[in-house]
């Protein structure tokens, strides 16, 4: 018993040890000099996914609700898969990277998928070392027995391998930039392309295959060929007649059909693969077995037809509609393959209930607030702005220094001159009620308010423009009242009247000096919006003429321009509305600050009439008749 229990203790021990080690090794970092992951989890169940896919090559979508780009290299050149086992680097394929949209299409080549399981790997980035390894090569992210992968991803339009087998199409189609998967091919009826022939697209007698691509027709149509290859005496043709898909293939006289089944819908995407074995061809539907034909692909050398000739057999048309990730493989694919292919690549929510992206990882990695979120955006916007919005740009941030600058100018002259009036007033109070207390002839004494002011205080009054007035009207007593030591002849009406005159030119003065440098706060809240209105327009008209030149019409190609114009009257706005702000906060102070003023010289006047009035008014003269 006891040696049976040291038997299970200890093994107990080994099952534990070998949770631990294979967690620590699911958990272990790949590389220190990647800073941030991300788990990704493959959920073959949920895709409900009974055949094994074997190697198979599944999409990333990332998008603002699981990545944020701003966290990676701007073109995405630091992000590596790497598997569960925290050494394997997975082979990878970058369709499209945005970081302005925040937006990527990536291709992701996974080992051995298997049915009903759930398979991790890790999405590594933020490296911001000048020099790190080299990724895999983009091509190795798709296996060997893989001819030819067509994302339509191509500005021109023009499909281009992303196999390293360089089967490139001849021929352009229009560019939709509207297709599931970032751009797709428009076919309009008129100019299909071409495939021309190679070593790994040519066809032997009986020769395996895998074709599968995405399709949206416009138009119910007879059929319409979406894919063909013939000579003299064969053909192969893939076909959409009135919307049921059909596979085609003749061999002297008498073509195969495959047997109809239901249409596809009309402008919605449907994935169509056909698997050819040697002795039957099989033509799947949105993953699910639709038709097949006990037939085998012939000996063809002829290039391959997308959207079909004017010279096809009769009774055919050219495919109208939209192509989406093509791909021809020269093995014949399993079902699981062509499940998995169909859930990944197809509509999004599907496609990320299999494929979750996990939450972020990485030492001293802080998720990032809507603010900095925001703030990055305007960043990657501002990477796109054109020389002309620059300049709109550079106006702007001039009018920004001197704006502020003068209204911190204002600010600190506006706040010195209310406390010295503050000092000021407690002091008129008392000397209000007798100013002949003051000696007119001692302009000491008057500048000190007849020695009541200390010689602290004396600094700031000094700049009061209440202050300053005060001694307007107490050097214009002084002038008048310099010949009558006694004050027995006192001031004349005229005279009270010419010293009210000089207070008043006095607060016009004050006036012009607190308002001093306004007009520059005036010219930001005019001439901000306009100038930014100006880059804006400009931006535009530039960004259009640059799509009418390469006849690119995606969101790709317009919102960067778009949006990197439109910064500039974002920057105008932000130049106007604070100084509308800052001008109406301070013209309210000047305003209070000349109310005061206003209402101190009444009083000066009042206590000068009252107080230096002379002993007998003189007789006014009359009137000659």
């Amino acid at each position: 018993m006891k040696h049976s229990s040291h038997i299970t203790l200890l093994g107990g021990f080994a099952v534990i040890l070998a949770m631990v080690g294979r967690s620590h090794g699911e958990d272990a970092w790949w590389n220190p000099a990647w800073t941030q992951r991300q788990k990704i989890t493959l959920d073959t169940e949920s895709a409900a996914l009974t055949d094994p896919a074997g190697d198979a090559t599944v999409l990333i979508r990332l998008s603002d609700t699981n990545f944020q780009c701003s966290g990676a290299r701007e073109d995405g050149s630091d992000l590596r898969f790497v598997a569960a086992d925290g050494k394997t680097v997975l082979p990878h394929q970058i369709e499209s990277y945005d970081n302005q949209l925040n937006e990527a299409f990536i291709w992701v080549k996974l080992p051995g998928v298997k049915p009903a399981s759930k398979q991790a790997f890790y999405l590594y980035f933020g490296n911001k070392e000048t020099s790190m390894a080299a990724a895999p090569k983009p091509a190795d992210a798709f296996d060997g027995d893989t001819a030819l992968v067509y994302h339509f991803s191509e500005r021109t339009a023009t499909p281009l391998d992303s196999t390293a087998n360089a089967n490139n199409a001849q021929g352009t189609g229009a560019l939709s930039g509207n297709a599931l998967i970032g751009n797709g091919l428009r076919l309009l009826g008129a100019t299909p392309i071409s495939i021309p022939n190679s070593k790994s697209l040519e066809w032997k007698q009986d020769q395996p295959l895998t074709l599968a691509l995405w399709i949206k027709t416009a138009a119910l149509q007879p059929n319409a060929v979406i894919a063909s290859r013939a000579d003299a005496k064969s053909s192969f043709r893939l076909l959409l007649d009135q919307g049921v898909p059909a596979v085609e293939i003749g061999t002297g006289t008498n073509p195969v059909r495959s047997q109809p089944g239901m249409p596809v819908a009309i402008n919605t995407w449907s994935h169509l693969a056909l698997v050819a074995d040697g002795k039957t061809v099989r033509l799947f539907l949105n993953g699910a077995p639709y038709a097949s034909i006990d037939a085998a692909l012939p000996a063809l050398d002829t290039p391959i037809t997308l959207g079909g000739l004017a010279t096809e057999a009769p009774g055919t048309s050219l495919f109208a509609g939209d192509f989406d990730e093509l791909s021809i493989s020269g093995i014949a694919r399993t079902a699981g393959w062509i499940k998995l292919a169909t859930v990944v690549q197809g509509p999004i929510d599907a496609a990320q209930r299999v494929l979750a992206v996990g939450a972020l990882e990485g030492d001293g990695v802080k998720e990032q607030s809507k603010f900095m979120e925001h703030l990055s955006l305007f960043h990657d916007i501002a990477n796109n702005m054109m020389f002309d919005g620059w300049i709109a740009v550079g106006i702007c941030a001039i009018m920004i220094v001197v704006g502020w600058s003068v209204a911190i100018r204002k600010f600190i002259y506006l706040n010195s001159i209310e406390r010295g009036t503050k000092v000021f007033l407690k002091l008129w109070k008392s000397l209000s009620t007798d100013l002949t207390a003051l000696n007119p002839d001692d302009s000491s004494n008057v500048s000190s308010l007849g020695g009541q002011v200390d010689p602290g205080d004396q600094y700031l009054i000094e700049k009061s423009p209440m202050f300053h007035i005060y001694q307007i009207g107490s050097e214009e007593i002084r002038h008048r009242l310099d010949k009558d030591n006694n004050r027995i002849q006192g001031l004349s009406g005229r005279s009270i009247q010419a010293i009210r005159a000089s207070l008043d030119a006095g607060l016009v003065h004050e006036s012009h000096r607190l308002s001093d440098g306004l007009v520059y706060l005036t010219i930001s809240i005019a001439g901000g919006p306009y100038v930014g209105l100006l880059g804006t327009v400009v931006g535009v008209m530039i960004t259009f003429a640059i799509i009418a030149r390469s006849g690119e019409v995606n969101v790709n190609s317009i919102a960067p321009g778009i949006a990197s114009a439109l910064l500039a009257t974002v920057v105008g706005l932000v130049v106007a509305i604070p100084a509308l702000f800052i001008y109406s906060y301070l013209n309210g102070r000047i305003k209070n600050s000349l109310a005061l003023m206003q209402v101190f010289i009444d009083e000066f006047v009042a206590k000068m009439a009252e107080f230096y009035r002379p002993a007998q008014e003189p007789d006014q003269p009359t009137s000659r008749h």
